[in-house]
């Protein structure tokens, strides 16, 4: 039997600690930093409504279901977790998932009090929210640099899992950076083998300092119960940071946006393009009137490091620029045309860009990823362009272009180089005759909106 993996959100941790991990003290036991934050992790239950939706038939009376405007908006109760990250104000961390079209949050703390809380703000693209409750004699947790977690670091989660508060498991880092996971929004996840079942959701990830390094968010599982198979997934606490401080800054949280769009670089493509490593990011666009495109940016570049940071894969890139606030300067390495350069780029809001794309009509070659070739290929020269990726929902792909394609002319003219395939495209805009070679034979192809 196949088995079919299911990305399952969590809403709460339940514990089993399953190795024996050395603490600050030297002994066997995390008793000692637990009982210091222990009191920082909170339960949250929420109830709300959801929005309204056409009533089931056979509910109603004849007469009322007669009535085609007839709505119901059901309502609804869940659990999660939350961390106190400001005990003097009592402002939580937890996540966005949780707290969606809640009327009531109910906190209880460790010490078994019951508050109602208030949201301050949230981002459901990172899936972090802020909320506030008021009380006295509030224990905090200090947030740690999660820049500076390894692979292999020992960690704690604490939350309540199933609705059993106070609950901690152990384990430690498994990877980095984790991103294309099917989830919405941001992706830039530290993945954990410490059991999280539902429940766990706005829980604490914490080092052996007794510092949060994450919000434990999702968790990857085979079961439709969404039991663990030992594979969580926390954000960040740099992240949380960055966007609890816009919303307890501004009240709300706004992205930033480069302007470019960027792929992971794979092995295949390292060799054709003779990169050195599989290291960093590659823009495959730039968006129009873009920052990206007005610091001059283009397709086949590299981001290797971003704010001096390296960068592993692509989902570092949207995460870290999308979390920042319209106006930041950031700080680009990018290898461009075999030479390695130092930029620096004001970003621009990603709302504000997003609408000036959609006004923009696309071009015919927009969505595709290209690269110079000359190549000797059984006792022929072949020169032209090959394709190095078509993205899904681009006129190319819709029209039979694919990855790996060589286009050797557009509209009966040879095509060499790149730059000669887009005036070419700029000055044909809505339909392109391409001659392309493909598995070893040369066939046509007619790229039209």
């Amino acid at each position: 039997m196949k088995k079919i993996f299911i990305l399952f959100i969590v809403f709460i941790t339940w514990i089993d600690i399953n190795a024996a991990i050395i603490s600050s003290n030297n002994t066997n036991t995390l008793a000692p930093v637990l009982n210091q934050i222990m009191p920082a992790v909170v339960n949250i239950s929420v109830r709300g409504q959801l929005p309204p939706m056409p009533a089931p038939i056979g509910r109603y009376s004849r007469n009322e279901r007669s009535n085609r405007s007839l709505q119901i908006a059901p309502k609804f109760e869940g659990i999660g977790s939350g961390i106190i990250v400001n005990a003097e104000y009592g402002v939580i961390l937890t996540n966005a998932h949780i707290l969606k079209d809640v009327k009531i949050i109910t906190v209880t703390l460790n010490d078994g009090r019951r508050i109602q809380g208030r949201i301050l703000g949230m981002d459901a693209k990172s899936d972090i929210a802020v909320i506030q409750i008021n009380a006295r004699h509030l224990t905090a947790i200090s947030l740690a640099d999660s820049d500076q977690v390894k692979v292999g670091d020992f960690v704690a989660a604490i939350g309540n899992p199933f609705g059993l508060s106070q609950t901690v498991t152990s384990g430690v880092v498994s990877a980095l950076d984790r991103g294309d996971l099917g989830i919405e929004g941001y992706g830039n996840f530290i993945q954990i083998d410490a059991p999280i079942n539902p429940g766990n959701s706005g829980g604490a990830l914490i080092n052996m300092e007794g510092k949060l390094i994450g919000l434990n968010t999702a968790i990857i599982t085979p079961y439709s119960t969404g039991g663990s198979v030992g594979i969580g997934l926390a954000i960040p606490s740099n992240m949380c940071k960055n966007v609890m401080d816009q919303v307890l800054k501004y009240g709300k949280v706004e992205h930033g946006m480069l302007g470019v769009l960027v792929q992971n670089v794979t092995p295949a493509l390292a060799a054709a393009m003779a990169l050195p490593d599989t290291k960093g990011a590659l823009i495959s666009q730039i968006l129009p009137g873009s920052p990206a495109e007005k610091m001059g940016l283009k397709p086949q570049d590299i981001i290797l490091e971003l704010n001096h940071k390296q960068i592993i894969n692509a989902s570092q890139v949207s995460a870290t620029i999308g979390l920042l606030k319209p106006g930041t300067t950031v700080d680009l390495k990018v290898r461009s045309s075999g030479k390695i350069r130092s930029l620096l780029i004001v970003i621009s809001s990603a709302e504000a860009q997003q609408a000036l794309a959609a006004k923009i009509e696309k071009p015919l070659l927009s969505g595709l990823a290209f690269m110079d070739i000359n190549q000797l290929e059984n006792n022929q020269i072949t020169k032209g362009v090959m394709v190095l990726d078509v993205d899904d929902f681009s006129f190319a792909r819709s029209c039979g272009l694919r990855q790996g394609d060589i286009i050797i002319s557009a509209n009966n003219q040879p095509i060499t180089k790149i730059e000669q395939l887009q005036k070419i495209a700029s000055e044909h805009s809505n339909a392109l005759l391409l001659n392309i070679k493909r598995d070893g034979a040369n066939i046509f192809l007619v790229l039209e909106k």
